[in-house]
């Protein structure tokens, strides 16, 4: 066997993709605007839930903290619930968390935080299954329903990731999340819009606030619905949300190496619309893009130790399997269903030395200025990417790409480490 010592790197280029710009200058303006289009009714005194997830959404704490002040405005009395299923440890305490990862405290809103993992039973779909929704929100005299709305990480269909499924598993805790993911995609497909329409007839749903975001991960829409249209505009959303994805310019890679990944980032820490993996047995994995290994770095300090997801990549660095907290990570993979995910890959002492046997096992025995790499900050932020040699005249053939200084090798610093996004 061939150390991976004696493997040579193939050298870098930064390369900047040229996107569609659609953003939302003023944010607290626009929330203000779209509350305003709505008009939910809101009696004096009134307890007012506002959702608030796990995802690392853009200018998240600017919407809600606006949200509560137009509450207070009308004379109702906000509170914050956070609506994250599992994460958190399935713990209300790591719930706060969270969402103190991301801004959002008690202090910061000027409204509490109602955390707990206490749900009700409000009722059941027609095959049988519970319903279950959190005991605040249930309580609430009305509830604001927030999130960002975007193609889903494990299906694809015409409701996926939005204000319907904050509700069905953000709101249905733990136990509601377990009861959908049970029958895997087929409950996240079929049953997250059953359970959102019970949610919506039986609890005091006043509006939802959704948000999209551009390909440079910035606010681009903010948009007030009315209850009663929640489920047909966010079907015609996520259409808008996929248009405005970013994504790699390649069709095919022998490997792409991310420096980091997270909750913050994605549910699945690497967003599978960006890297076509699933891992998810029995479900066909994406035809584009192909790409032959994939290597992980890093895990953000906004995850709190949840590595969901870590099980998409080959190989990892022991600098991100240190930072794994497997009472936060496993939860969340039990709830899913999807144990793969929470698989630990081969773990390498180095950022340079986990690149290199990764390159060892692409079964592409070429010389390095002809193997096809890719080095990406996260799968979020796409807008500037490191390009091998061998991708160069792809590059120059792309419109939309364009190249910035000259190629290099790759600097790792005394402990072996990619000081690329440092």
């Amino acid at each position: 066997m061939i150390s991976s010592r004696e493997i040579a790197l193939p050298k870098f280029v930064k390369v900047h993709q040229r996107f569609p710009v659609t953003q939302v200058e003023n944010v607290e303006k626009e929330v203000a605007d779209q509350f305003a289009s709505v008009n939910p009714e809101i009696k004096p005194g009134a307890q007012i839930g506002i959702t608030a997830g796990s995802r690392g959404i853009c200018n998240m704490s600017r919407v809600i903290a606006q949200l509560v002040k137009e509450v207070k405005d009308r004379g109702g009395v906000p509170f914050i619930i956070p609506a994250m299923g599992s994460h958190g440890g399935a713990t209300a305490e790591g719930q706060k968390e969270v969402l103190a990862g991301y801004g959002i405290t008690e202090e910061t809103m000027g409204a509490p935080i109602r955390a707990t993992m206490e749900v009700v039973e409000i009722g059941s779909l027609e095959g049988g299954q519970s319903v279950y929704m959190d005991k605040y929100a249930m309580e609430a005299d009305g509830l604001i329903v927030v999130n960002r709305i975007k193609p889903h990480t494990d299906f694809h269909g015409l409701i996926e990731s939005g204000l319907m499924k904050v509700m069905a598993i953000g709101l249905g805790k733990k136990i509601g999340a377990e009861s959908i993911h049970a029958y895997g995609v087929y409950g996240l497909k079929n049953h997250i819009p059953q359970v959102a329409r019970v949610m919506l007839e039986k609890s005091a749903v006043i509006m939802g606030l959704g948000l999209v975001e551009n390909a440079y991960d910035k606010t681009a829409k903010i948009i007030g619905i009315a209850p009663e249209k929640i489920e047909e505009t966010e079907k015609q959303v996520v259409v808008d949300a996929k248009e405005l994805m970013p994504k790699l310019p390649f069709d095919r890679l022998d490997l792409l190496v991310v420096n980091e990944i997270g909750k913050n980032i994605s549910g699945t820490g690497m967003d599978t619309n960006i890297i076509g993996r699933l891992q998810i047995r029995g479900e066909k994995e994406p035809e584009s893009p192909f790409i032959y290994r994939i290597v992980a770095l890093d895990l953000t300090e906004e995850s709190h130790g949840n590595a969901t997801g870590i099980g998409l990549a080959d190989a990892i660095s022991q600098k991100l399997s240190d930072k794994v907290d497997k009472s936060i990570t496993d939860p969340n993979i039990i709830t899913s269903g999807f144990l793969s995910r929470g698989a630990i890959p081969v773990t390498l002492p180095s950022d340079e030395e986990t690149i290199k046997v990764a390159i060892q096992s692409c079964a592409n025995p070429v010389p390095p200025e002809q193997l096809q790499m890719v080095i990406i900050k996260n799968t979020l932020e796409l807008a500037e990417i490191y390009v091998s040699e061998g991708l160069l005249e792809q590059v120059r053939k792309n419109d939309i790409l364009e190249v910035e200084g000259e190629l290099r090798g790759l600097h790792f610093n005394d402990k072996g480490n990619l000081t690329l996004f440092d």
